[in-house]
């Protein structure tokens, strides 16, 4: 994946975005920089899109450090949040109405640390470092990217506020994730050799967030590795990246 370019300047929304046609712009974009919407059937891109540009006009990205939120940015964070709910049905993360970025890393006064992403439900707000999420998606199989790990989050949230998108992931298949993660959880701390890195090993959200990291990045590995966590994430989210892949 060639690596993307930060961009910084306005960009206004055109007559065609306002009325819900995906712009030309928008869909090159995608093509340039998404290994997940590429993969995708014709039929399923046209989906896609059409999930990204709700998603875009259901939200407020505001800039924090910078000038103003650029499509760029807009339609990657937009794509990022539908490429993990594409599966169910449609599930726009209502909840969080804000999405805040950074140019770079942040520094939080709540607990004194500096950030590359976080989600907030009391702000309804999802946070990130755009200098992160770009790295995360610079290289599409490393396991390690932002912009997954923290829609990760902003679905175990969304899943459990009571609103319209209230309980939209299987409960049986949350149960079964929940056994799985807490024996994987116990052997990332006693210091086991394991598929995920040591910070999965945290807690039960964090597991989540990196397990989807890998789910997305490392499919073929991780369903070899860990078989019934990759089938029970295979149920839960409706989809299978290692098939998927399998259409490059």
């Amino acid at each position: 994946m060639r690596k993307m370019t930060l961009l910084f300047q306005g960009d206004v929304l055109s007559v065609a975005t306002r009325y819900r046609v995906f712009p030309v712009k928008y869909r090159h974009i995608l093509q340039k920089y998404s290994a997940y919407y590429n993969v995708l059937p014709l039929a399923d891109k046209q989906k896609f899109q059409k999930r990204v540009l709700r998603f875009i006009h259901s939200k407020r990205f505001i800039s924090r450090g910078f000038s103003k939120v650029t499509d760029e940015m807009k339609v990657l964070i937009s794509a990022a949040a539908t490429q993990l709910t594409f599966g169910l049905p449609q599930i726009y993360l209502t909840h969080f109405d804000k999405i805040l970025i950074y140019p770079d890393t942040y520094y939080s006064t709540i607990n004194k640390m500096y950030h590359v992403g976080e989600v907030n439900p009391r702000m309804g707000a999802i946070i990130l470092s755009w200098k992160s999420f770009v790295d995360g998606y610079a290289d599409p199989t490393d396991s390690f990217n932002v912009g997954i790990h923290e829609m990760a989050h902003a679905i175990h949230f969304e899943n459990r506020i009571r609103n319209s998108e209230f309980d939209f992931l299987d409960a049986e298949s949350l149960y079964v994730f929940g056994k799985i993660a807490a024996s994987e959880i116990s052997r990332l701390r006693r210091g086991e050799p394991h598929f995920f890195r040591s910070y999965a090993g945290t807690n039960e959200h964090e597991f989540f967030a990196v397990a989807l990291e890998y789910f997305f990045e490392k499919p073929v590995e991780f369903r070899g590795s860990l078989p019934l966590l990759y089938k029970t994430l295979s149920t839960l989210l409706n989809q299978d990246p290692a098939e998927l892949y399998k259409l490059r």
